[in-house]
């Protein structure tokens, strides 16, 4: 299946690969006639390709013939191919078998040869990890054959397994903090405290080191000094990092801060008794997808000084907070925050923030100078989406209204404290999966501290970057503990109501249920929260070097099901879109985008028989969609065959794969990718109105909105949300992000052709959509409007909040799916409910026999609601007819 979440190469993600100079003694190399020895090349002086797993084996698979094998390491770094060094020691080692529990372990090593430490050494395996390594073999003759760096966060986890249940970061007794860092291979470590030194302790037993100080150190800035091997450059190095645990930072996170979160001070006015909205199930959450910035930036009705921040969500007469408060009051439950932690790639302070020189609204709205000018400042202005970790446990500073110290902390807490009061709960999108660096990088945090143990590292040695930076291992004990920490920390400290995981497939989704049972353990009288009210979602592609379960059981969409984590689901939202989200030719067309009942003229659609075929697989897609992504709910599809969700195909895999509503979450846009209205605007005809334009995005909502289990939708679309078509927008600044809730702003689009980066290749079919798709405010004001109508309907009526498989089994139904399906046109029975989608641009009528004599109207909440379309839709009791307009969702009911 391929990688449906798209995220940008340039994130501010640095790749620098760990590579190790093999230490060996000065002894002549082998040629490549010697005996039993493969060819000299075998001394790789750039990989790191034998894996320490435990204390007591090593995993490499070497050469042939080779008359000893043993393990090198010297504390210092001193040797070299020439040199035997100054500081030289030596493991033996004796070829054994990996065990089943090793392989079950380390699947991805099932292969390898394994070699056992020599049990007269096992005493210096702790010095060793401290040091520079390499696995070497010799032939009789002493001849090097071969020689490789050595992996060692498996040999790690197993010398250190108390670490797990340390307290780590600054923690309080009696006012007194106590600081405390894992850093096992570290030769020393200081606390770097307001400038001067101090000794810490290193426990043995854990490979924590600790210092306790006095009240006085309350607010001071700190920074560790950690004397470590570092494999990245070959060299013992003497780093000055921050605390991968800080709470608090000051500007541009250059110091941690001492900050004990429970102060009294850091509370805002009724922060402890803060009093949530009533908990939604995660079958039932309708989400609201926003980027903090986007929210005010372009907000006029906002105070200057509070634009782009944290404290915009607390001007209760924005035009975006009213905004939000008329979704909460249709359905809407939670607001889903883009990445709020603390970030590298935005300067916080707001002085050092670059903004575009060009008068940007005089330019023509198919222009190429807009892009160009925000291009010129990107990674320097105060926009990034925020998928660039630095500090995994803190706000960003630049949301702040000063970045230095702790009013990031008292603000977060004050927007959530102002969007519970708003009716909306909050769901905050972590970044476990990666690192924003790696190495000796600036900006990298755990592998300064520990080389080589926090990052995933491939079969050379060599970073893993496949979520486009460094991959974090979070298979690792203590990167598995980071991550629940961390979660249980926003939980707690900031009353956090839920969590979105970036690429949660290449997290462990052991992982993942750790997290859960952490939550679970969360209660309103010890910790002023309910963790088991608090919902966990995310993104479970399969793709990378995890692909598959190929180095642990994956948090993915066929994985999760009945864990109470839901995934997102791509299959309907393809379906309803067009083709993906990556075709060259931008206007393959889906079913709320005309294919077969309106084409437009792209050759990609193929043939009218072609896109009749695809465009009713499509509707089985969606149906499948609409059951909640449920692999063994059954339906006629509309070859007439009864089937299952998990029979019917997406693209080469099972459609349905959710055993239960809540395991999946619908959706038809988000932050990646191009907006709904700018997919619609590349797929519908050229001639399409704005009015139909608009209906057509009402009908695109509906398949997520109506589905069961929970759907989320990025925040605007519903006010036909603009990007001027760019796809990738993560560093394209407030020009092309910002949301315009002011309908006579425009929805944004036409503001210039989007960044050449990612959206070049598309620029021949945007420059005439720029400049002649026009809207006005009666397109988006009613988008809006028949929107929450249709939430109104969704949380309202209880057949949309199944619970079960045989609930939805025994009450959803497709009455008219077969052979005769008509294109374009979908009939679901729900309950007491009707509910046609009609994406052609005619009006359908649907007749279903068996309803025959039964009443049904049009439901009230649209009868008396803003769409003056729908309420022509209409009912004939004697033949069992539904008739509904073009472009049209319509609800009936008994």
């Amino acid at each position: 299946m391929p990688v449906t979440h798209n995220r940008p190469a340039a994130v501010a993600c640095a790749l620098l690969a760990a590579v190790l100079l093999p230490p060996l003694a000065a002894l002549p190399q082998a040629s490549a006639h010697a005996s039993g020895a493969r060819a000299a090349t075998t001394l790789d002086a750039t990989t790191s390709q034998a894996v320490w797993i435990d204390r007591d084996t090593v995993a490499w698979n070497g050469v042939a013939g080779a008359a000893s094998t043993q393990l090198l390491y010297s504390r210092d770094g001193s040797l070299t191919i020439s040199s035997t060094g100054t500081d030289v020691h030596r493991i033996r080692l004796e070829k054994t078998t990996l065990t089943d529990a090793q392989k079950a372990r380390f699947p991805h090593l099932k292969d390898y040869t394994a070699w056992s430490v020599d049990p007269r050494d096992r005493d210096r395996v702790r010095e060793a990890v401290k040091g520079q390594l390499v696995v070497s073999q010799r032939a009789a003759n002493g001849a090097v054959l071969a020689a490789t760096g050595v992996q060692i966060a498996g040999v790690l986890d197993d010398l250190y397994p108390g670490a797990t249940k340390a307290h780590l970061g600054p923690v309080f007794h009696g006012g007194r903090p106590t600081l405390s860092v894992w850093a096992p291979t570290a030769q020393s470590v200081s606390l770097e405290l307001d400038g001067s030194l101090k000794r810490m302790r290193r426990d043995d037993a854990t490979g924590v080191w600790s210092v306790t100080g006095p009240a006085s150190w309350r607010g001071k800035p700190y920074r560790y000094v950690v004397k470590v091997w570092a494999p990245s450059v070959r060299e013992v190095v003497t780093n000055k990092v921050t605390d991968p645990y800080s709470v608090a930072l000051t500007a541009d996170s250059e110091r941690s801060l001492v900050v004990d979160l429970d102060d009294k001070v850091l509370a805002p006015a009724g922060w402890r008794e803060l009093r949530k909205p009533k908990a939604v199930p995660l079958r039932d959450a309708q989400i609201q997808e926003l980027h903090i910035r986007d929210f005010s930036v372009a907000d006029k009705t906002v105070p200057r000084k509070d634009r782009g921040t944290y404290l915009a969500f607390t001007d209760t007469g924005g035009d975006g907070s009213r905004h939000l408060r008329k979704l909460a009051k249709a359905g809407t439950s939670y607001v889903h925050l883009l990445p709020a932690f603390d970030i590298t790639g935005i300067p916080e302070r707001k002085a050092d923030q670059a903004v575009p020189d060009c008068d940007l609204a005089s330019f023509p709205a198919d222009s190429e100078r807009q892009q160009e000018c925000v291009g010129k400042v990107a990674g320097k202005d105060a926009y990034n989406w925020g998928y660039d970790p630095f500090h995994y446990t803190v706000p960003e500073g630049s949301y702040a209204t000063d970045p230095d110290g702790v009013a990031r902390t008292v603000e977060f807490r004050r927007m959530v404290q102002a969007l519970n009061r708003d009716g909306l709960r909050v769901v905050m999108d972590v970044v476990y999966n990666h690192t924003a660096a790696s190495g000796q990088a600036a900006t990298s945090v755990l592998d300064r501290i520990v080389p080589g143990y926090y990052q995933r590292l491939l079969a050379d040695g060599s970073v893993a970057n496949s979520t486009c930076c460094a991959n974090t291992a979070t298979e690792n004990a203590m990167m598995g503990k980071l991550v629940v920490d961390s979660v249980v920390t926003w939980a707690k400290q900031y009353k956090v109501d839920g969590f979105r995981f970036d690429l949660m497939g290449h997290h462990p989704k052991a992982n993942i249920l750790a997290v859960r049972k952490a939550l679970d353990a969360l209660t309103l009288k010890k910790d002023g929260v309910d963790g088991r009210k608090i919902i966990l979602y995310g993104e479970g592609w399969n793709f990378g070097e995890v692909a598959d379960d190929a180095r642990f059981v994956q948090a993915t969409q066929k994985n999760m099901a009945g864990t109470g984590v839901a995934t997102f689901s791509d299959r309907a939202r393809d379906a309803v879109r067009g083709g993906t989200p990556f075709d060259a030719d931008p206007g393959v067309q889906g079913f709320a985008s005309g294919l077969y009942t309106d084409p437009n003229t792209s050759p990609a659609n193929g043939t009218k028989e072609e896109q009749k075929a695809r465009l009713l697989h499509y509707q089985d897609l969606i149906k499948v969609g609409l059951s909640g992504n449920l692999a063994k709910y059954r339906f006629t599809d509309t070859g007439g065959n009864e089937v299952s969700g998990a029979q019917v195909d997406y693209n080469g895999a099972p459609a349905g794969y959710a055993d239960a509503p809540g395991d999946a979450l619908a959706y038809v846009d988000a932050h990646d990718n191009e907006s709904l209205f700018d997919a619609l605007a590349y797929k519908l005809p050229k001639g399409t109105s704005a009015g139909d334009r608009a209906r057509m995005q009402v009908v695109a909502m509906a398949t997520s909105a109506l589905s069961q289990g929970p759907a989320l939708s990025q925040a605007g679309s519903d006010l036909l949300r603009s990007k001027s078509l760019d796809r990738n927008s993560f560093d394209s600044g407030d020009w092309f992000n910002a949301i315009h809730w002011d309908c006579a702003d425009g929805n944004g689009f036409g503001r210039g052709l989007p960044p050449a980066a990612d959206n070049q290749s598309k620029w021949d079919y945007a420059r005439p959509l720029l400049t002649t798709v026009k809207l006005g405010c009666p397109q988006i004001t009613g988008t809006s409007a028949a929107y929450r109508d249709l939430l109104k309907i969704r949380t309202t009526e209880k057949a949309f909040n199944l619970a079960t498989t045989t609930e939805v089994q025994d009450h959803l139904s497709f009455p008219l799916s077969g052979k005769d399906e008509t294109p374009g046109v979908i009939t679901m029975k729900l309950g007491d409910l009707v509910i046609v989608f009609n994406a052609t641009p005619q009006q359908q009528q649907q007749h279903i026999s068996a309803l025959a004599g039964t009443p049904y109207t049009l439901h009230p909440v649209q009868a008396t609601g803003s769409d003056d379309t729908v309420k022509s839709a209409s009912y004939t009791t004697g033949s069992g007819t539904f008739t509904v307009p073009a472009r049209t969702v319509a609800v009936f009911t008994r």
